[in-house]
């Protein structure tokens, strides 16, 4: 079993969550895989490791004993990755594929460590989520950051971080709003073909708003053009200029009051980040070292 150290991956990982089914959504794989695995495990050592309850799952004796034992072995295979790739030691440029917010917001302040890392060049590229992940299968890029779940077979796919869609504007406006107060704005939109326009009019929908009652002003594609767009608008309007975006793109600008967000009132519009590989590059030893890194920024 020790050859596999998938197999004890999943029941750290069980472990860490307390829950089957996040588990299975941190490591990109099916519950009945995680359940199927964890059961390997308990045949393999004839003895159970890990009790289902209510409120989550508890580890046996064995278990515990179990945990201990994976974590030192995951520590031993961290440190022999790292002494792997200053082996290899091989000069190239790793290509990280990645969607708007991620590439333009987010990915910028830890290219900088993912590079010591490796040990080598790291190249950003930046486009639509399903433009990115066409990429990754073509082999253009070696790692995919998306906010939106374009899933294909051939590719795992990783929970990352959390994302919250927020309204905002250059003007102070109520931090909870309802329906109506929607209607009172003037509004930029994203494409009809953008996931944060579908998954905003979903939202929409159940609280009996509908978006093409809204007076829209422009469309865009670009969250930063929509940014900018509204942080050059007309401060002293009678009806404020808003548009939605991730939490992300706006932090450092509503850190310091150039731009306002607020929330609907009962509904918080959410949605993960996924880190994305090729399933023949599993074991790989950078895009593994990357992976890791990025796993470990789970507060952002």
């Amino acid at each position: 079993m020790l050859k596999d150290f998938a197999k004890l991956q999943t029941f750290l990982m069980v472990t860490k969550e307390k829950s089957f089914s996040k588990a299975s959504a941190k490591l990109g794989i099916s519950q009945p895989a995680v359940t199927q695995q964890i059961k390997f495990i308990e045949d393999y050592l004839d003895t159970k490791i890990v009790q289902r309850k209510k409120n989550g799952i508890l580890l046996t004796k064995e278990g515990e004993d179990l945990y201990r034992i994976a974590k030192r072995l995951e520590k031993a295979i961290e440190n022999s990755e790292k002494e792997l790739i200053s082996i290899i030691n091989k000069e190239f440029t790793f290509v990280i594929g990645s969607s708007n917010a991620i590439g333009n917001y987010v990915l910028p302040n830890y290219i900088a460590e993912i590079k010591k890392r490796i040990d080598n060049e790291v190249h950003m590229n930046v486009d639509k989520s399903s433009n990115i992940i066409d990429a990754l299968e073509d082999k253009k890029i070696d790692l995919a950051l998306i906010e939106s779940p374009v899933f294909r077979d051939d590719i795992i796919y990783r929970e990352w971080i959390e994302d919250e869609l927020v309204v905002f504007s250059n003007q102070p406006i109520k931090k909870q709003l309802t329906g109506e107060d929607l209607m009172e704005f003037d509004w930029i939109c994203r494409d009809e073909h953008s996931h944060t326009r579908r998954l905003t009019a979903e939202v929409f929908e159940e609280i009996g708003v509908q978006c093409n009652n809204f007076n829209v002003v422009s469309v865009m594609e670009s969250p930063t053009a929509i940014k900018e767009a509204i942080l050059h608008s007309n401060r002293d309007a009678e009806r404020p200029l808003v548009s939605i975006m991730s939490r992300h793109v706006i932090k450092d600008d509503v850190d310091q009051e150039r731009l306002y967000c607020a929330r609907l009132k009962n509904f918080k519009m959410e949605r993960k980040f996924y880190i994305a590989y090729s399933k023949d590059r599993k074991h790989d030893a950078f895009v593994d070292n990357v992976v890791s890194y990025l796993l470990s920024l789970n507060k952002i």
